[in-house]
């Protein structure tokens, strides 16, 4: 309605938009001012299809990374926002564990925009999902805010309560790959309520940060176990290497 717009020029006129990293005002929908949006690692160009790690060069068809070769990812394709450095780094931080929700609303865009050259055919949006002890700690879940916020920016279906953690593991910050993977062995599942609505449905995942894809490998076997038609992942940032 023409009152709503007038009110929400006069809004952000009085109010104008910070940007996400700096602070400064900004304008328009970037959530960042042209300073840090020019510092911040995009990743562009061509990359691994199933991790989306930037490779080098160019190429037409669908390219694999030599880690993914050694070891294929049970989901069919993925893709990052930005590479896991300061600026993304930082944003990844503030959004987890000081309840800048804002940034969760910025990225909404940024993660489908980074999803849309492999968004599979009438996706299921599905957040990696916290043990509830550490919800209880951070009050939210930050890849489920990141999964809400890309279900409206694409007008995708949204299934929040898909997937439970039932199993509590130590923080993985600074463990290598296969301790990850054994941490994470059997530590999500789909809910009982929620088996029906994932058989046959191309699952997207969505998480903060992939380091190893440990977490997105556990739960996308839970979604694959339970018939799932396909999964793919999507992520806010991508640590440059695996470890």
């Amino acid at each position: 309605m023409v009152w709503r717009r007038g009110i929400q020029t006069v809004v952000e006129a009085l109010y104008p938009s910070a940007c996400l990293s700096c602070g400064l005002p900004v304008d328009g929908q970037t959530g960042l001012c042209a300073k840090c949006w020019l510092s911040s690692h995009f990743i562009a160009g061509l990359v691994c299809n199933s991790c989306g790690k930037p490779l080098i060069g160019r190429s037409q068809e669908a390219e694999t990374c030599d880690d993914c070769l050694d070891n294929p990812r049970p989901w069919s394709a993925a893709r990052g926002v930005f590479l896991y450095e300061e600026r993304a780094r930082n944003l990844v931080w503030s959004l987890k564990y000081s309840d800048r929700s804002e940034i969760a609303s910025a990225a909404g865009p940024w993660l489908l925009r980074a999803i849309s050259p492999v968004l599979p055919e009438n996706p299921l949006v599905v957040a990696v999902p916290l043990h509830w002890t550490r919800i209880l700690k951070r009050k939210q879940n930050q890849s489920e805010l990141l999964a809400r916020e890309l279900a409206r920016s694409g007008n995708l279906e949204h299934a929040p309560e898909l997937l439970k953690r039932i199993k509590r593991t130590p923080e993985l910050a600074g463990l290598k790959k296969d301790a990850r993977e054994t941490a994470l062995q059997d530590a999500i599942a789909v809910r009982p309520g929620q088996r029906a609505r994932v058989e046959g449905r191309n699952v997207l995942l969505v998480d903060d940060v992939m380091t190893t894809g440990a977490t997105l490998a556990s739960a996308t076997n839970a979604c694959l176990a339970q018939n799932a038609a396909s999964v793919s992942a999507v992520f806010l940032a991508r640590a440059a290497k695996n470890d």
